[in-house]
Parts: structure tokens; C-alpha cells; sequence
């Protein structure tokens, strides 16, 4: 069995995402490698407050929350521990933010109990954390920040509140760990820590994958895309190319939000796969896209979804993420003309060196690295007081690409 860095410890992780229904997020995949040697609890996103009344998906995802609540506490098959606590994620006034943290801090302590977890890292990816760490005792305390929450527009709470969220686990925090170039370059926390994404290469990678049937009546050139669909994604973009080149067929694979709507016979929304079931889906697929709206919160990004599409081999033609600004092979653009032209000159002019150097520049850059990154930070934080961060970041910057 692979070793990570560090065992015999508890950690609590407060994500951003929720294990049973979101595309695997890096706490996933990193946490469920750590949890071969340690005590791992994942609590499901508690959120950043509900969306405004008027979200075309404001049903939706309360209908999604209460379900995945009422799963309370399971353990999953890669041996780890999911909870969705119970929650009012209503962050407006003192009094619900006051009883948030009230239930919250119960449900925690109750299953730290009933799992014999002794004093915990706490890793924490989520702003609305900051009121609920306050009222624990860390053993050590790391802070991800992977997106320019500020800026987030899935929810109803007011900016200011978020900033402020934000900067009270930064001062609190032992580390802050930043996932997206551009966030980490722009931080001036002493105490910062670049964690690139990575990717599952050989999953990806795989030559040999059977095509999933589903696809085998759709013609080529096939653009396709994977993940999340809701505000973040170009629409109006997308629907001009649809029609402008309509032999080109889409084919979109994840959750669809009702933000975002496309239409056309050259378009397929398959909904959300099984993560093992990915590969057999981009095998068919002729250009991985990215058309995302480029503005102030996707400019952060750090779409581990890219990594995924470069370790297939396939070109890659996505919105202009500072993340990848200087990776070969990755071809951005600028506008509804020039999406078009470079998926024409994707289809026309790649060749297998293209391939070849678009799976290198990911081919080292795994989760299991990673993860063993990431048990080595704690491992030597809790053993040096703190004083390591600085020569752990020029290690991880040797290994990362």
C-alpha cells in the first residue's frame, strides 16, 4: 500500500462541494488517499448561504441538500466518513448564523465521539467555516481557498460577509493553501501554500477504454465538455457556434442548472456519468472545450476538468484561464470567431506531437503526488511548530508542473 506522509491522525475536512452528487473535487481525491491511514471525516458543503428566492435552480438545490441530509452520516467505500449535517444555511442575520454554528458544532463533537476521533487537523474550504472553527480546538488548522469566493454569485450573502469569512480563517489559519496560480500570486500571506491541481493520469490516459454506447450514434466532430453547467458557462456563445456550424455536435456531460440553457439538434446533455465511467465518454469526443464567460470569478479558476482533457491527449480549446495561459498544446480564445478557428485548427492541423505534449505537461502531476504533498505539509507542521512552510513549498515546487 502506497504511504502518504502522515497516519494515526484525525482530519476534518469542510468542503466546498458535496461527495455523493459533485464532479470529484481535489479534497476527493486527495482525502481519499489520506484516509488509508487516517481517521477522514468529509463534511458536505454547509454552503455559503441559499440563493436568491428568484434562481431558477432555488428549489433544486434545496430538494438536493435535503436528500443528501438525510444521508446524515455513511461511510463511503473508499473508507472515509461523509457527513451533510443538519444546517440553516440562512447567513443574513446574527440570531440563524448564531444557531448554524450551534447545530453544526453539536453534529461535529456527537460524530467525532461516535468515531473516536481525537483532536483533529481541520481543513477548511468553505468561508461559512469561519464561525464554526471558532468554537473548535485544531490540532492544525489549513485553509483552502480555490476560487474567488467574493465573487461567487451561487448564492444570496452578501459579499462583504463572505470577505469577511475569509479573512478571519486567514489570520486564524496555519496555512492557507491556494489552488489557483493567479490567487496564490496575488496573496501576500506569509503563511501561503501553492497546491496545484492534478489529475487522475492513468484514468484518463487510458487508450484502450470502450466507447460508451450512448455516443455511438453521434457524428463526427464532436466538441465536448464535463462538469457543472450554470452560470459560469457562455451561453450565448455557445448557441452561436450551434447554429453557425451545425455539423458540429455537442456533447455535454454533468449536472445541467436551469441558468443555463442551449438548443439545437447538434446538441446532446447526457447528465451527470460515474467518474470511472469519464474516459469511455471523452474517447469519443474530438475537442475537449472550456466556454466559460471570462469576468472575474472564472478568471481564478483552476478547472481540474483541463488537466482531465490534457491527459487524454485531445486538444483542448477553453476560455483564457490564467491557469493555463502557458501550457503547450492549449489553445484559448477570444470571442465566438476565434472559438471557432482554433476548433478548425484543431480539427485540421493537430498532430500526435500535440498529444504527445499536452499529456506531458500533466503526465507527473497526480493525485497521489499530491496527496503525499499534502500528508508531508502536515506531517512536518505538526512536527517543526510551524516553522517548515517555507522550505515545503520549495520541495512541492520541485515536483509540481
Amino acid at each position: 500500500m502506497q504511504e502518504y506522509g502522515i497516519s494515526g491522525e484525525s482530519i476534518i475536512c469542510f468542503a466546498g462541494e458535496d461527495w455523493w452528487y459533485h464532479h470529484p473535487h481535489s479534497k476527493n481525491h486527495i482525502l481519499k488517499r489520506l484516509a488509508k491511514q487516517n481517521k477522514v471525516l468529509f463534511i458536505n458543503s454547509i454552503t455559503m448561504g441559499l440563493p436568491a428566492a428568484s434562481n431558477p435552480d432555488f428549489s433544486a438545490k434545496i430538494r438536493r441538500k435535503l436528500r443528501s441530509m438525510l444521508r446524515w452520516l455513511r461511510r463511503a467505500p473508499e473508507g472515509l466518513w461523509v457527513m451533510t449535517p443538519l444546517s440553516v444555511p440562512i447567513y443574513s442575520n446574527r440570531f440563524t448564523r448564531g444557531l448554524n454554528r450551534f447545530l453544526l458544532l453539536t453534529q461535529v463533537k456527537l460524530v467525532q465521539l461516535l468515531l473516536g476521533m481525537r483532536q483533529a487537523v481541520v481543513w477548511v474550504a468553505i468561508p461559512s467555516a469561519a464561525e464554526v472553527i471558532e468554537g473548535m480546538d485544531p490540532k492544525l488548522l489549513l485553509y483552502q481557498v480555490s476560487d474567488k469566493y467574493d465573487a461567487n454569485r451561487d448564492s444570496a450573502t452578501a459579499s462583504t460577509l463572505i470577505c469577511e469569512w475569509d479573512a478571519r480563517l486567514k489570520r486564524r489559519a496555519d496555512v492557507v493553501m491556494y489552488s489557483g496560480r493567479k490567487m496564490y500570486q496575488e496573496s501576500s500571506e506569509l503563511h501561503r501554500y501553492f497546491l496545484e491541481q492534478a489529475v487522475d493520469f492513468e484514468h484518463f490516459a487510458n487508450p484502450s477504454v470502450e466507447l460508451a454506447p450512448e455516443l455511438s450514434s453521434v457524428p463526427s466532430p464532436v466538441l465536448g465538455y464535463i462538469g457543472w453547467m450554470d452560470y459560469v458557462m457562455d451561453g450565448p456563445l455557445i448557441q452561436q457556434v450551434v447554429d453557425l456550424r451545425p455539423g458540429w455536435h455537442w456533447v455535454f456531460i454533468g449536472n445541467k442548472s436551469n441558468l443555463f440553457e442551449v438548443h439545437g439538434p447538434n446538441v446532446h446533455f447526457l447528465g451527470p456519468k460515474p467518474y470511472g465511467e469519464l474516459p469511455r465518454y471523452l474517447r469519443h469526443i474530438d475537442v475537449c472545450v472550456l466556454p466559460w464567460h471570462h469576468d472575474g470569478f472564472t478568471s481564478y479558476g483552476s478547472a481540474i476538468k483541463v488537466k482531465e482533457y490534457l491527459a487524454t491527449g485531445k486538444p483542448v480549446v477553453i476560455a483564457p484561464l490564467y491557469e493555463y495561459a502557458d501550457v503547450e498544446g492549449v489553445r484559448t480564445y477570444h470571442g465566438t470567431e476565434d472559438f471557432i478557428a482554433q476548433v478548425e485548427d484543431a480539427l485540421e492541423n493537430d498532430t500526435s506531437a500535440d498529444r504527445w505534449r499536452r499529456q506531458a505537461a500533466v503526465r507527473d502531476s497526480t493525485w497521489d503526488a499530491r496527496a503525499c504533498e499534502v500528508g508531508e505539509l502536515i506531517t512536518n507542521l505538526l512536527g517543526c511548530n510551524y516553522h517548515c512552510l517555507a522550505e515545503a513549498q520549495k520541495l512541492a515546487a520541485t515536483r509540481q508542473v
